[in-house]
This record gives structure tokens, sequence and C-alpha cells, in this order.
């Protein structure tokens, strides 16, 4: 695992070259500046154009290669949360099969999906492909199970803690992820508006404008996803819907690989009429946004359109989501994950007790505390619980079972 490591490291690195202009000629670099000028001035009226990204928190010069928003897509694919997608849920817990769709493939999935709906509009695809890359890495392992343990324990130990992976996936890219030697990727703003207003789980959402006027303060943290406003660009409002088409048709085809649905004749009710199969469906919804979207300041889709994925959706959730086998499964997740927050959070409130611990799993999370970015602030501003649940969230299915495994069995 270090070699694969320095192999990223190595990779990320080679792109420094590109960004002091070093070996590219005075020539070639006015090249380029004309031909991302030329591109941006083709876009949509209401496109969102790099050159008018309201940028970092903290400013850096400008890569001489890249848009700012092709930066971020590089430093969030080279991001340790990102490589750990490929081991991390998305419904089906099933390590075994190689065709059941994992958190990683659901990912790229809604890459695809939103980038073929920006370029049909004429949107900036460089921004709608870092939102989509980065959108769920905040997610935990077994997937929104374990979102609902962490979020359970958490008001547990203060009922003004919650978890939420939207706000989550934006605290592990400004806080825990590092970039050279420092913490955070210090994204542009509309890459982290985009990921942490990204929610596809409101069925029945038509429309969405813009909301351009807000401010960083919008983006914190704190801010429940219920009184979230929406995205700020129409590339964010993008993936939001991408998010919902991705996985209404694929979870569908793994619920009958799995057996969770037994058989083609209990199908969710609409699921033929937006086409009888995954394609089928992400075509008829493409094909809808894009027919009611077209030079529109909105992304929407017409009224039949979200009736009948609002259906499949509701379908889904009482054919699939609380299916008797994914309930088991769920039960078997969540006993993992109480156990993994009990024992994590009487380890940090004896810190120096856990350093020395006799098991490893206790001195690794000991470790993760004493290297945490946030390590000097005050309890007030960083509760013990929350480095539990930054430790949870960042884990593998696989590495939560080994730590399990570790800490409970003989």
């Amino acid at each position: 695992m270090d070699d694969i490591n320095s192999l990223f490291g190595l990779y990320r690195d080679s792109f420094k070259d590109l960004e002091s202009g070093e070996r590219i000629s005075p020539v070639t670099l006015e090249k380029i500046r004309m031909v991302h000028d030329a591109k941006e001035k083709t876009l949509g009226t209401y496109a969102q154009t790099s050159k008018a990204s309201r940028g970092r928190n903290t400013p850096e010069p400008s890569c001489n290669i890249r848009t700012c928003y092709e930066r971020d897509m590089g430093r969030i694919i080279y991001s340790q949360a990102f490589r750990r997608l490929k081991h991390k849920t998305q419904v089906f817990f099933n390590p075994a099969n190689d065709h059941i769709c994992s958190r990683l493939e659901h990912v790229i999935y809604v890459d695809y999906i939103a980038t073929t709906i920006g370029s049909a509009l004429n949107l900036n695809t460089d921004l709608i492909r870092a939102i989509a890359l980065g959108h769920d890495v905040g997610h935990t392992p077994f997937g929104h199970s374990g979102e609902r343990v962490l979020n359970k324990k958490l008001k547990e130990v203060d009922d003004k803690l919650y978890f939420e992976h939207e706000s989550n996936g934006l605290r592990v890219l400004d806080v825990l992820e590092t970039h050279g030697k420092d913490f955070g990727l210090n994204l542009t703003f509309e890459v982290r508006d985009g990921i942490i207003c990204h929610c596809g789980e409101h069925y029945d959402e038509q429309r969405l404008v813009p909301c351009r006027d807000k401010t960083e303060d919008d983006l914190n943290y704190l801010i429940p996803k219920a009184r979230r406003k929406t995205p700020a660009t129409l590339e964010g409002c993008v993936v939001r819907f991408a998010d919902k088409i991705a996985y209404v048709g694929r979870d569908i085809e793994d619920a009958l690989r799995t057996g969770v649905i037994e058989s083609e004749f209990n199908l969710p009710k609409g699921y033929e009429e937006m086409g009888g199969s995954n394609s089928g469906i992400i075509n008829y919804l493409v094909e809808d946004i894009v027919e009611s979207s077209y030079d529109k300041d909105e992304i929407a889709m017409s009224d039949t359109a979200v009736r009948t994925l609002e259906t499949v959706l509701r379908e889904n959730v009482s054919k699939i989501y609380t299916a008797p086998k994914v309930k088991v499964y769920e039960r078997y997740c969540d006993v993992m994950l109480e156990a993994l927050f009990d024992a994590f959070y009487e380890a940090i409130c004896n810190i120096d007790r856990a350093r020395n611990s006799s098991n490893e799993a206790i001195r690794q999370f000991a470790s993760f505390v004493d290297k945490h970015p946030e390590r000097n602030k005050s309890l007030d501003e960083m509760p013990l619980a929350i480095y539990v649940s930054d430790y949870i969230a960042g884990m593998t299915d696989q590495y939560a079972v080994k730590c399990f495994n570790e800490l409970f069995k003989s």
C-alpha cells in the first residue's frame, strides 16, 4: 500500500512543472491562453466560466495548462478519500461479486451523466466533472447505513452534533486531505459549493435555480442539508440531478443480481415507462432534462418525468432499501460501527493510555488523533466525538471489519 501511495504522489507531483511553466515557452503559453479564452467564450449564457470563479480561500498562482476547475479535479482524484471509494458500499454489501456497484463506480456514473447533460446544455464541463468526482468523498463505510449510525452516535454524545455525508465531504476536502505539505485541498468556491449541495435524495425535486448570491458562510459544515440553499451554479444543479439518475436504475439491476428483487415481474412501478433498463432510464431522463432546461437559467424536468421518477424512487425504497435482506445487512453494519464508535470514543477520552494500548486498532486511532489537523483546537471548537467520526467515516468497508475483528474477536 505504501508503494501505491508513493506512486500516486509521484504522479501528483508531476504537475508542478505545469504550474511553474519552466518547460513551456512564452509562445506556447500564449497559445494555450487563447484556446482557453476561445472555449469559455463559446459557453452558454448562464454557464460558470473559470475566469469568473470566486477563487480559493487561500489565493494561488494560476496553472499554465489547466483551468482552476481542472486543477480541482486533479486534486480530488489523487486524494486518498477518492481512492478509498472503490472499497465503500453503494447499497449492497457484497465484496465477492465484482458486478455489484461500489461507491467509486457510482461516482464515475454521476460524472458521465452530468458531463453528458452539461455538454448538451453548453455548460462548463470542467466544473461539472470536479463536482461530480468529489461529491461522495464524505461517505462512510457501508453506505447510508453507516451515515445513520454516525449521526445517531454523535447525537448520543451531544444532541447538537450530527453527521451528513454532504457536509462531511467538504470537511474531508477542506480540512483532512493533504495537498503537498498542507492540510486541505484549497478548492475553488464553486466546486466546494457543488459538493456540499449535491444531495440527490429529494425525490420530488423538479427544478433547481442557482442561488448565485451565496457566501462562504453558506458553505458552513454546521448547516444541515434541510436548510441548505440550491447550488450556486447551473453546473452544480446538473450534478444534483445526475446523482439521482445514476442510482435509480443501477440499484434495481443490483437488486436483481443479489436476489433482493426476486423476479423481473416484481419490478418497481414506472420502471418500464422510463425505458425498462438502467440505460433506458438514463437516456429517458437525460433527454428530458436537456429538453426542459435548454437556454434557461435553471435545470428542470418535465411534469411527466418527475412524477415517474418519484414513483420509481419511492418503489425502490419499499422494494430495495427497506427489503428484509437489506435490513439484515444494515443491522450487521450497525452493530459493527456502533461498537467501533464506542471503543474509539473511550480511547480518545484517555488518549495517553490509547497510545500505549496492546491493541493495534486503538494505537492506530491514537496516531490518527495525534496527527489530526485540528488537534490543537479547544474542546468547544473540536469535540472529542468528531475525531471518532472523522476516523470511522474515512474507513473502507474492509478496514471497518478488520478493526472490529481486532477489537472484539479473541
